[in-house]
């Protein structure tokens, strides 16, 4: 394996302390208020991008991220024109653009291929999203939004409403906004749309302040926030499914006369019909906003990781158990088999060190 823990790679925010992104956020601020002064910042370097599903705000601001900073870039956006259309596995695919790259980028559909991508490569390794478990830099750019419109990250209430179960940027915020003192989450769902109870248990353990609601209007007066989601087609085993659950959600004029004057309204796109047009009107509206902001918080987070600014992290904190498979049926240990089985923890209950489920021993 190559030695990475000499790299900064960015897998999961939270493996970071929260001094490291309040940094981040400040350069972010500080490209954001004089963006020429970085124009050359990254001349002479490559960022590979290998986005095996579509993408459009995340890989187009990394591109662009990446270009304002004077660097160039290569990568895919459909790994059908790539040899993963041949068969190549997600090793050989990473070790060898890695080989070419300062720098990577991955978003992938599988849940721990991130960190199972950064075993291996030979670069550092930015996760823009893996299957529905992470999604840190939707993270530093939600925290850069409520940072620039609340102007503090604390003592937010912060409602997420519509598919909480498969959000990976519901989680990576969650989880953030842990962090920071006087956080106060409400959870909008249906039943079968719920955050998981791995992240309740972490909630609870933290003695952090929750509700669970499953009517939208019940809860949008007390919001600071409100954190918007789609109903995500590709995470459903059958269309049937999908459309169960399809609209249970929507906001729009009317429900929004219920919110506080200063309350924001986030979504980090694309939606499909839970935000009616007719909010995108309302000065609360802040999902372009707030597309915009990821490319100043991806040109700090480029600079920082090519400038190793910060010590990295363990990639790898448990050990390896050849035996045990993951619980997780959507984790890369089942779709690459040649990977290590690392997991954390002892006695009967296990974490997979890729995905973060727990497995029963």
């Amino acid at each position: 394996m190559s030695d990475y823990a000499r790299r900064l790679n960015l897998i999961d925010l939270n493996d970071y302390p929260v001094s490291w992104w309040n940094g981040l956020l400040e350069l972010a601020h500080e490209i954001l208020s004089a963006p020429q002064d970085y124009a050359k910042a990254c001349d002479g370097c490559i960022m590979g991008t290998l986005f095996y599903e579509p993408s459009t705000r995340t890989q187009m601001s990394f591109q662009t991220a990446m270009l304002r900073l004077g660097g160039t870039i290569i990568g895919f956006d459909n790994p059908a024109t790539s040899s993963v259309a041949k068969g190549e596995n997600l090793k050989d695919t990473t070790k060898i653009v890695s080989g070419y790259a300062d720098i990577m980028v991955m978003r992938h559909p599988v849940e721990g291929s991130a960190k199972a991508a950064a075993l291996t490569a030979e670069c550092p390794i930015i996760n823009a999203g893996d299957g529905g478990h992470l999604h840190p830099t939707q993270t530093l750019t939600d925290l850069l939004t409520l940072k620039e419109e609340k102007g503090s990250l604390e003592n937010l209430t912060i409602g997420f409403c519509g598919d909480l179960k498969n959000g990976r940027t519901v989680h990576s915020l969650i989880k953030a906004m842990s962090c920071y003192k006087g956080s106060r989450f409400v959870l909008i769902s249906t039943p079968d749309l719920g955050l998981p109870a791995y992240m309740k248990d972490m909630l609870a353990a933290d003695g952090l302040s929750y509700k669970e609601v499953s009517r939208l209007e019940d809860a949008i007066g007390e919001l600071d926030v409100l954190y918007m989601t789609r109903i995500q087609q590709e995470r459903f085993a059958s269309e049937e499914e999908y459309l169960a659950q399809k609209g249970a959600y929507i906001l729009d004029k009317e429900k929004m006369k219920l919110a506080k004057p200063d309350m924001i309204v986030l979504h980090p796109l694309p939606r499909v019909d839970e935000i009616a047009i007719e909010v995108d009107d309302d000065p609360r509206a802040m999902y372009f906003r707030q597309a915009r902001y990821g490319m100043f918080v991806r040109m700090a987070l480029i600079l920082t990781v090519l400038h190793k600014n910060g010590t990295p992290p363990a990639l790898i904190r448990g050990r390896e158990h050849k035996s045990v498979k993951c619980s997780n049926p959507r984790c890369i240990t089942h779709r690459e088999q040649y990977l290590p089985h690392f997991f954390e923890g002892s006695g009967d209950i296990l974490t997979c060190e890729y995905c973060d489920q727990r497995t029963l021993i």
